[in-house]
């Protein structure tokens, strides 16, 4: 077993539940020696003698004194997490208690779990792949429908499953070609050439469609940075607050109210976006404390996935072209907004920015068209949306093996086209084939491990 041979064959003892007072807490035993510690402090019954998946009510005891009444949970391997026996006790939730109970079960040989470890060890016994692993890392701080819904599908194998198909396959042709090289000499051909393309095309499409998809996967995860600028008074606050459907922002009619830059988020449609209200940014100021804070503007227009760039509805078109030039010529993605639509008829609001396309017409202290411009900030995230089933790369490590899979393939396909000698077209299979193992974890050394897992909370 691949946890005896590194060494993970000891029993391991954490709080599950965040520290603290509350209701209740739950400590988690793993490991072999799960059933022995129990049946020492939990005199009541034998734990080692009863029925997996039963719950069990009693005094936890330490030298004939009661340290708390409790509930055993028991979970005999490989029916657990781990896949070891498992014992999990839900007692009362005072720090003080959870501190009595550890120290009885480090008392009987257990030790402190390190960060991960149950779930290292599950990994280690087969009862879930790498990808898994780390979703599960990605659901405890899964923090918006979006996150939570990617964090769900990778961990009930959704990723997993796609890779799986795709390396049976590269496996079944790396067999063939092998086969090839053991009749060289004979100019013979067991893999089907024209549906070896055929795969590799497919393989090169899915790869892509999952590299690609890591833009997505980075807003999941980490939420989008929205920066709302614009002119002095062009209304930024005003649209902060309606945004947020609270008074976030000092609102007045005197420019340059904001100096500082004001960050609050929100969550529309699943998706976190950390809105920064900026200080408003005109040419010349001879305000000092001005200065600093459009700097701070202009650093945090830079640094923003999305610019709303706000400005009055009565202001000057050319001015408005001159601003959309210089955002295009960013690279950023924007979105233009006029605010105080309520100064302007419907009809005159037509007429004044003919040949701007993509305007949002809002008035930000009448609350009119707010949510207009909230589906419109998550059409900007989804635009790039990639169809790639519910599979979504949220991980950096997973975007950099599948970038050494996307060279291996094309290297097979060069290698196909200029028909190669088939060992040389084995060691490009072998080479995709291995960084494919790398994400699932079929291929990996404990320092990659013990890195992994070491980001995981104590107890999970």
């Amino acid at each position: 077993m691949l946890s005896k041979l590194i060494g993970w064959d000891d029993t391991i003892v954490a709080l599950a539940t965040p520290p603290g007072i509350g209701a209740i807490g739950v400590i988690r035993i793993s490991g072999e020696n799960s059933f022995a510690i129990a049946d020492q402090l939990f005199p009541s019954k034998k734990i080692s003698a009863q029925p997996s998946h039963t719950l069990h009510v009693g005094n936890l005891r330490e030298d004939g004194k009661v340290i708390d009444e409790a509930v055993l949970a028991i979970f005999k391997g490989p029916r657990s997490y781990t896949g070891e026996d498992v014992i999990e006790i839900s007692c009362h939730g005072s720090p003080f208690i959870h501190e009595k109970i550890i120290q009885a079960i480090l008392n009987k040989g257990a030790r402190l779990a390190k960060p991960g470890e149950f779930t290292q060890r599950a990994f280690l016994h087969g009862k879930l792949d790498l990808t898994q692993a780390e979703a599960v890392a990605d659901l405890i701080s899964s923090n918006s429908n979006a996150s939570l819904k990617t964090a769900l599908h990778n961990m009930r194998g959704g990723f997993s499953k796609m890779l799986k198909a795709l390396r049976d396959q590269l496996l079944s042709f790396s067999a063939l070609i092998e086969l090839e090289l053991d009749f060289s000499q004979e100019d013979v051909e067991f893999a089907d050439r024209k549906k070896f393309y055929a795969l590799i095309e497919e393989a090169t499409l899915l790869t892509n469609q999952l590299i690609n998809s890591f833009k997505l996967g980075n807003v999941i995860k980490n939420g989008v940075q929205v920066a709302i600028v614009g002119k002095p008074n062009s209304g930024k606050s005003t649209l902060l607050n309606a945004l947020l459907h609270d008074e976030r922002a000092i609102v007045s009619e005197i420019a340059g109210t904001t100096r500082d830059t004001i960050e609050e988020t929100i969550n529309i449609d699943g998706i976190l976006f950390s809105l920064i209200d900026t200080a408003g940014i005109r040419q010349h100021s001879s305000d000092v404390i001005e200065n600093i804070g459009m700097e701070r503007s202009l650093l945090k227009m830079q640094q923003a996935d999305i610019v709303v760039y706000l400005f009055d509805a009565t202001e000057n078109r050319n001015d408005i072209l001159d601003k959309k030039a210089e955002l295009e010529s960013q690279g950023k993605a924007f979105l233009l907004v006029a605010n105080k639509t309520d100064l302007l008829s419907e009809a005159a609001l037509k007429e004044k920015f003919p040949g701007i396309e993509d305007i949002i017409f809002i008035s930000a202290r009448e609350e009119k068209n707010i949510e207009v411009l909230k589906a419109n900030l998550v059409d900007q995230v989804m635009k790039d949306k990639i169809q790639a089933g519910d599979t979504v790369i949220t991980n950096e490590r997973h975007l950099y093996a599948l970038q050494k899979v996307a060279q291996s393939l094309h290297d097979i396909r060069k290698g196909l086209d200029e028909k190669l000698f088939s060992d040389l077209i084995a060691s490009d299979i072998r080479h995709c084939l291995h960084y494919l193992g790398e994400i699932t974890g079929e291929i990996t050394n404990e320092d990659q491990l013990d890195y992994i897992f070491s980001k995981f909370c104590i107890g999970k």
